[in-house]
Formats: structure tokens, sequence, C-alpha cells
């Protein structure tokens, strides 16, 4: 049985999230109605003046929602096409850290895998850019030329998408590792020997502090790892 790591992507290997750059990009092209852009942005100055805590998580829902509102609508041409154009940009802006930390697994034969709400299209080529061994994303049905059905979130089943690939390729939760940023992540990281919480938002910090779990934080060009003594974090 062997090894493995589980990372999340958005946040926690690229630097920005890949979910909120194709639908941007999308209302941009006037592709998810009229009114999209103008909501999107009212939302993110809101997130991006600290109006309150949870203003990065309205942003979110906000995108989510204007999304699944109109994906039904939506052309898959022109949403692949969206895809193409935000994994040739953003690609290859990673996190140093993570991206140094799957080298570094991988010399240590690692199974990695990869684990992301963001749509399937998105994870698949970065999970194949970075040598991931398997991956699950969010997936949204396709029929004909236009989306269908009920969408399959992978941000709200992480543990069950976890288990399910231990499963299927009979790793062991020996020396198990998962990384990620929000609280999302949270249920993947319980299940392993050492979770990290990477740039974690309010939530997550909440439940590692909780936990004792391992806390980096990576900002500009210096990377802080913190471990847990006696109750408080001290810089390791």
């Amino acid at each position: 049985m062997k090894k493995f790591a589980a990372f999340d992507i958005d946040g926690t290997l690229i630097r920005w999230q890949l979910y909120h750059a194709v639908v941007d990009k999308l209302a941009k092209k006037n592709l998810l109605g009229d009114s999209a852009q103008q909501q999107l942005h009212q939302a993110r100055m809101i997130w991006k003046r600290r109006e309150h805590p949870e203003a990065f998580r309205d942003y979110e829902l906000s995108l989510i929602d204007i999304f699944e509102a109109a994906f039904g609508e939506l052309k898959t041409k022109d949403f692949d096409d969206t895809i193409k154009e935000v994994i040739d940009e953003f690609a290859d802006q990673t996190h140093v850290y993570t991206r140094d930390l799957i080298k570094k697994l991988k010399q240590e034969d690692y199974f990695l895998l990869a684990i992301s709400g963001s749509h399937q299209e998105l994870v698949k080529p970065i999970a194949e850019r970075y040598g991931f061994d398997d991956w699950q994303g969010s997936t949204y049905q396709r029929q004909g030329e236009h989306f269908a059905g009920q969408p399959y979130v992978a941000s709200h089943h992480k543990q069950e998408i976890l288990q399910a690939l231990i499963s299927k390729h009979g790793l062991s939760l020996v020396d198990s590792l998962a990384i990620g940023d929000s609280a999302s992540d949270a249920a993947m990281l319980k299940m392993v020997e050492q979770p990290i919480a990477f740039n974690p938002d309010q939530n997550l910090y909440q439940i590692a502090k909780d936990n004792g779990w391992k806390i980096v934080v990576e900002r500009k060009n210096v990377i802080y790892q913190l471990e847990a003594s006696d109750g408080r974090y001290l810089l390791a």
C-alpha cells in the first residue's frame, strides 16, 4: 500500500482561484447574462474593501450562483475556449511552497492526488502538468452544445472523494498528507496523519488551531511555517 498526499488546487497550488477566473472571463464576454459582470464587480469590491469577515465567501457564492444560473444557456464551446484561456494565463502562477512540496513528495514516492472545487476541465490539465497521479474536480453534465442536469461540486464532497480515491488505488493512511487553504478542505485534512493549513482562511485557521495542525503562510518571497506548541504557534 502506497503513501499519498492530497492537494487542493485553487489558492493552494495555483495562486488564484481558477473557478473565479473562468466565471469572470465568461461574464466579461457577456456569456452569463447582461448583469453578470456588474454583479460580480460589486461583490468583488465589497470583498476588496474588507467590509465584513464573510465578504470573500459572499463573493464566491455570487460567482457560483451567477455561473449556475446561466450554465444551461452557456455553449460548451465558449466554456472550453475560456477554460483554455485560463489555463494559459494561470497554470504557471504557483505558490513556491506547494510547488516545491510536490517535487519533494514525488521524490519520496508519494502517490499524488488533486481534489478541487474547480471544474474538472480545469483540474485535469493542471494535475497532469504537475505530475499528479489522479484527480477530481466539479463536474457539469453536457448535452449537445449545452450543459444540463445537476452539477457535482467537488468542494462539498472532499472527504468522500478522498476515501474513494484511497480505495480505488489501494493507498495507505500511514504517513499520509493533505494540504488546503479553506474550511472546505478541513474534512480532507482530518483524514490524514500530516494535515497542513496553507494560507488558511479564518475558518480553517480556527479548525487548524483547535486540532494543532501545522500552518504555513507564504507572503511575497517569504514562507512562514508555524508549529503548534502548548496551545500556541511558534515559528518553525
